[in-house]
């Protein structure tokens, strides 16, 4: 499964999965849908499903133009986007299996962000391949995404499905948002010299203009901070011993970056 990075407004990015020896493709969360198209026609693949994690405009926008060139994609999204998301016809919840050409895609129920919030992650099909996590915006490279409908409780539940996966998994997070996430992650989290080399190197990264994102889920582990509710370090920057509290003010703290 060959996946291409689209970036579009002004920090989005969309994501196209194809498989060439089917000649069949589908996308991430398409903002819009005239950079995506324009990829189909390159590769000469049929846009078969829209895998939208959450209702957000900036995720769906893309959605109907999408289905009036491909008539019979399927779009899924979570059970409790019912309504929320246009055209959606697939109404996932956790655990749930999504196919794609050879690939399943496992689902994740990942509220927080948005009540409704899901991921989709493609397991490794072998020891040599990274899993593939297609998160929106629930985690962020250094970072996570905002509380807009759910609660600090129920985004640690969320982040905590997807930090028991694989290290040697890929994140393919929908905003190009990593350099403003690791400043702040060095002002709780200084003293860690993984983070502060991370930092470095994304700050010659966006320095190029180059994606900062798949970010890698072993280092997100190491240096996002909303990863670390349990550590010690962070736990003693924010006066809390409690997990959620310690979350919660870091993500205030963020709020107000």
């Amino acid at each position: 499964m060959q996946i291409y990075r689209l970036a579009v407004l002004s920090d989005n990015y969309v994501f196209v999965l194809h498989q060439p020896e089917m000649g069949i493709a589908a996308v991430v969360d398409p903002a819009v849908a005239e950079p995506v198209l324009r990829c189909l026609d390159q590769l000469d693949a049929e846009l078969v499903a829209i895998f939208n994690t959450h209702h957000h405009g900036d995720h769906v926008g893309g959605n109907l133009q999408l289905l009036r060139r491909f008539p019979q994609a399927i779009v899924y999204g979570g059970a409790g986007d019912r309504d929320r998301i246009p055209g959606q016809q697939v109404f996932l919840e956790e655990g749930d299996r999504v196919p794609f050409g050879h690939h399943t895609a496992q689902v994740l129920f990942v509220p927080g962000h948005t009540k409704a919030h899901i991921a989709y992650y493609f397991p490794p099909q072998s020891p040599e391949e990274p899993g593939e996590l297609f998160c929106g915006d629930t985690l962020f490279a250094g970072g996570c995404g905002r509380l807009f409908e759910g609660t600090p409780t129920q985004m640690v539940n969320s982040l905590s499905k997807i930090r028991s996966l694989p290290d040697a998994t890929r994140v393919w997070c929908a905003h190009e948002y990593t350099l403003n996430n690791l400043k702040f992650a060095m002002t709780v989290d200084g003293e860690n010299g993984v983070l502060r080399d991370r930092f470095t190197q994304v700050q010659a990264q966006r320095q190029r203009s180059e994606a900062t994102i798949p970010a890698w889920l072993g280092e997100e582990k190491a240096t996002n901070p909303f990863l670390g509710w349990d550590r010690l370090e962070l736990q003693t920057r924010v006066n809390s011993q409690d997990p959620i509290q310690t979350f919660a003010r870091l993500r205030g703290m963020k709020d107000q970056f």
